[in-house]
């Protein structure tokens, strides 16, 4: 645990106060543990303020703050280590701090670290709306921010006057195309089919995996989506909000899980011998069967180690690209995800 001594002011203490008060009046849903892009993603979010060079940024080791939303999901496992590799690779010293899914325990994680005045903050927010309050913080204190993974709500960060450097993250919505699609080859792109979504409604993630997912799907017009269900991306809710589901829609036979934690639990909600097919973003280490016909993964690890290089690259003089996208690896039947390949 660093101990770097404050040199803030009592004036930005107390604006960060206030961004506390104001988080209590965010909502949004529990993270997504999975990608934020694949839309416009970074409209009205990136800008120049928090993007100017801190001193920090100029000692031998610069202190670099990373600030996460667990270390239940493998997802952010993955991406803890991808930090801090990379972060003494590239001559930083890296601290992370996991927020156990409470964002208001997230942003005094932040506020905390934003005392010690890192070079930089990368952020992968527990919630998309709440996160524009902790990106507003680190504004104020000078910090440049670059978030991975879970998108900041664009309107909240324009509430928030809240500007970020870059966005890296999956292309979310590219990956719902890629799961229709391969829908419509696996059963056929005329076949009459009704389709229940396991998914997080209120985060932006999930809401691009859905919207690419109808574009393509919508190819088939004996195609139709007859259900979604909050699945809370836990794998114990969305068991029981799948067997909701199928319980209200008997006629149900595709199921597309948007997070990792919803394909497992949509998985464990059939019964043997089920004609449903789970295709959706790929739960770790789950083989691939029949029934378990498709899904797509990132890579979390090399996201924390690209959103290193990202900022030892600024740090060095390069202008950072507002919005990167990554693309997700595709998983058929006989297929296993690696323990690094993720929803």
């Amino acid at each position: 645990m660093r101990t770097r001594p404050s040199h803030r002011s009592l004036a930005t203490l107390g604006g960060l106060a206030a961004l506390t008060l104001a988080l209590g009046a965010c909502s949004g849903a529990v993270d997504t543990g999975t990608g934020g892009g694949g839309g416009d993603a970074t409209a009205g979010a990136t800008g120049e303020a928090g993007s100017d060079r801190p001193a920090a940024c100029d000692e031998e080791t610069p202190y670099v703050a990373v600030a996460l939303p667990n270390l239940t999901n493998p997802y952010y496992v993955a991406m803890k280590a991808g930090f801090e590799a990379a972060g003494e690779e590239n001559g930083f010293d890296v601290e992370v701090q996991i927020a156990d899914d409470d964002d208001a325990n997230q942003l005094s994680q932040v506020q905390s670290m934003l005392q010690k005045q890192p070079c930089a903050l990368a952020l992968n927010a527990v919630k998309s709306e709440p996160a524009a309050a902790i990106v507003s913080a680190a504004n104020e204190a000078g910090v440049p921010v670059f978030t991975v993974n879970v998108t900041v709500d664009p309107d909240a960060l324009e509430a928030q006057n809240g500007t970020v450097v870059q966005y890296l993250g999956a292309d979310n919505a590219a990956g719902g195309r890629q799961m229709a699609e391969a829908v419509l080859a696996d059963l056929g792109a005329d076949a009459a089919l009704q389709i229940g979504f396991v998914t997080e409604p209120d985060e932006v993630p999930t809401r691009l995996r859905d919207e690419g997912f109808e574009e393509a799907i919508a190819a088939n017009p004996n195609a139709e989506v007859v259900a979604k269900v909050d699945g809370n991306v836990k794998p114990d809710d969305s068991l029981r909000a799948t067997s909701e589901m199928l319980s209200g829609n008997p006629g149900i036979d595709v199921i597309f899980a948007s997070t990792g934690p919803a394909t497992y639990g949509a998985l464990q909600a059939l019964p043997a011998g089920s004609p449903v097919k789970v295709y959706g973003f790929c739960a770790s280490e789950e083989p691939l069967t029949e029934t378990y016909a498709g899904c797509v993964a990132q890579e979390p690890e090399a996201y924390g180690r690209s959103v290193v290089e990202q900022i030892r690259g600024w740090v060095d003089g390069d202008t950072p690209e507002p919005e990167i996208l990554e693309e997700l690896k595709l998983f058929t039947t006989g297929d296993t995800p690696a323990p690094g390949e993720v929803g």
